[in-house]
């Protein structure tokens, strides 16, 4: 016998139900989704903004980040998406800073600030996460400056990455 109705009241939420027909209005996907990284070198001069060339996609749902050239993304899909930034520089030195900034359609959408600490020379890490609303056709860059007074090289593998998920509503 199919039932038609539930009431609130005849259900434990505690347990456990194993469903055989069709599911609908749950659920949904977090695509499109992707997350690039720097493999190769980078040299980024002392005081000036320069776009983070991320080269190597570990994951493009929808095959919409732009490796080759632009290095930037391109979510295809209208929607709310959250973003983050993560770049890392070796040897830091004393009151020194690091920004990170994320880019939308060229003009800056979100923007973090480390400085380095006193008597500490060592690797510092910058993060920028935001939650944005883009039309299918926005575009996102990742774009860093430092103030060391010497070209400086980024970390590479996961300590210079890019990523980006639609958020499920």
């Amino acid at each position: 016998m199919a039932i038609d109705k539930i009431q609130s009241e005849s259900i434990n939420l505690a347990d456990n139900f194993a469903f055989t027909g069709t599911v609908s209005g749950a659920g949904g996907t977090n695509t499109p989704s992707f997350m690039v990284k720097q493999t190769g070198t980078q040299n980024i001069s002392s005081a000036t903004w320069t776009k983070v060339q991320f080269n190597s996609e570990v994951f493009d749902t929808n095959s919409t980040f732009d490796s080759s050239s632009n290095y930037r993304w391109t979510p295809g899909v209208a929607g709310k998406y959250f973003m983050y930034l993560g770049l890392t520089i070796d040897d830091l030195a004393d009151s020194k800073r690091i920004y990170t900034k994320v880019y939308k359609n060229g003009s800056g959408v979100a923007e973090s600030l480390t400085i380095s600490s006193s008597g500490r020379t060592a690797k510092y890490s910058n993060n920028t996460s935001f939650i944005d609303i883009a039309d299918a056709d926005d575009y996102y860059e990742g774009w860093i400056y430092h103030d060391i007074g010497s070209a400086e090289e980024l970390r590479t593998d996961y300590q210079t990455i890019f990523m980006g998920y639609k958020i499920i509503e």
